[in-house]
């Protein structure tokens, strides 16, 4: 679609798409399911199956805090998205401040996050397929998951992705109630479990080489849950692939026409604000999926592991026998994780560049820039999992607190920035007055803000430095 075209669309009421309505909305449900499936791997599976076993349920509080502050998040910039047909990062280059300072923080430290969690979650998915298959070395079986993730994102097909993701997502789920219903504590024990409680790593856990810090333990699980920042970030990727609203047509890797939404007439706000209740559904979905299959992973981990007095440990082969025990289709949940972060990673980064450096966008189109980044992280992908195959845990832990923690109250604040400060400026006030965003927004996002925000001082920061040290 030429630009042309793109303009009428975003300034025409006739050509833009009408929303739709009512239970028809669940028809077009779809980057919940990407969003789901990539999020709920390594977060879940390894992390939620571990911190149970160690700490039993008295920490599914940290579930719902993590995965709720993230899904306003998530849903804010979702919601920009459908209002100017730009990503995350587009919106980022636009928040007061120097040029581009944003997009460069984002760009220095999700490069280093890219690597380390891509390469993680490869890791951990050789360990698993090396359980169902114990012919492959640990390596090979990462070799082979990482490969078929690789193909499906060098297509860049939004409907191939949103299907195969889709089919991890009804994988992931079945498993995951499958095995908490076995292991439910009952209704007085999970209302319990909801209270801000942090408690001891138990005496077993520390004699198995489990650190005597509970928030070693819950920080990752905070970090991972709804995924970290870089998911957020993605999650307008899908939008932009689903065409929601003003993302209709326009695929990925451009700015927003500035001048075709200065134009925007009030019945193309009205439409967008349509297409925004479509984000708030869809959105939902995935906040109801990741609750539900995070707390489902908790409760297995302290309903089978801990009366075992089993805490996985770093050694691969051996976490994966592990949590064998509870669901034998592990690498298949991760396995969707490592598929949305190859098909996220080099769209995130190829729009970094692209902001950052506009020298490397001239000379690249953007497709080329995404593979470029692709081929990379494939390539440390297969370094990682070689060298650091025997120990997916250590490095999953690490990589949930750089990606998930790090940056994620930078974030909400610059989401926030977004809807409330930039939006306004790039629409008449006509449409603003319809698509002014609900307060409620910016509560979920302060509180967001502080939430992380505390617990970078206090527990992401000296964690990193430690484990530098």
């Amino acid at each position: 679609m030429d630009g042309a075209l793109k303009t009428e669309a975003l300034v025409d009421e006739t050509t833009l798409r009408t929303p739709p309505h009512g239970l028809a909305i669940l028809l077009l449900v779809g980057p919940a399911f990407v969003w789901s499936a990539e999020y709920i791997g390594t977060g879940e599976v390894l992390l939620a199956t571990r911190a149970g076993a160690v700490l039993g349920t008295a920490i599914l509080w940290a579930v719902v805090v993590g995965v709720l502050l993230k899904y306003w998040i998530g849903m804010a910039g979702a919601r920009y998205t459908a209002c100017t047909g730009e990503g995350m990062v587009d919106l980022f280059a636009r928040v007061p401040g120097p040029r581009n300072w944003a997009v460069w923080v984002v760009l220095v430290v999700q490069f280093c996050a890219a690597a380390l969690s891509i390469g993680a979650v490869a890791t951990a998915c050789g360990a698993f397929l090396n359980r169902l298959v114990p012919v492959l070395p640990g390596w090979w079986a990462g070799w082979i998951v990482a490969g078929f993730a690789f193909v499906i994102a060098w297509t860049g097909a939004f409907d191939l992705l949103k299907g195969v993701m889709s089919f991890f997502v009804l994988l992931i789920v079945g498993g995951a109630l499958y095995a908490a219903v076995h292991v439910f504590p009952g209704l007085a024990a999970l209302l319990q479990s909801l209270r801000f409680q942090v408690p001891p790593v138990a005496e077993w856990a520390t004699a198995q080489g489990v650190g005597t810090n509970p928030w070693r333990e819950i920080m990752p699980l905070l970090g991972w849950g709804a995924g970290g920042f870089a998911s957020q970030v993605w999650y307008t990727y899908w939008v932009l692939g689903a065409g929601y609203g003003a993302a209709q047509g326009r695929g990925w890797g451009q700015p927003a026409d500035v001048e075709a939404l200065g134009r925007m007439s009030r019945a193309s706000a009205e439409k967008l604000a349509g297409w925004c209740k479509v984000v708030y559904t869809d959105a939902t979905i995935a906040l109801v999926i990741g609750v539900v299959v995070t707390g489902a992973f908790v409760l297995s981990g302290a309903g089978v592991l801990r009366p075992l007095q089993l805490a996985p440990r770093g050694d691969g082969i051996q976490m994966a026998g592990t949590i064998a025990s509870i669901f034998s289709s592990q690498w298949g949940a991760i396995g969707g994780t490592l598929l949305g972060q190859l098909a996220g990673w080099p769209r995130l980064l190829a729009d970094a560049f692209r902001l950052a450096i506009p020298a490397v966008h001239r000379r690249f189109e953007w497709k080329t820039q995404f593979r470029f980044f692709l081929i990379l992280f494939f390539g440390t992908n297969m370094a990682i999992v070689y060298v650091m195959q025997r120990n997916p845990i250590g490095i999953v832990q690490t990589a949930a607190i750089l990606d998930g923690i790090l940056l994620t109250a930078l974030q909400a604040l610059w989401v926030g920035l977004g809807l409330f400060v930039v939006l306004p400026r790039l629409l008449p006030r006509e449409a603003w007055d319809v698509l002014r965003p609900s307060p409620v927004f910016a509560v979920g996002l302060a509180v967001g803000f502080i939430v992380f925000g505390f617990l970078t001082v206090t527990e992401a920061i000296p964690q990193i430095l430690a484990l530098l040290g």
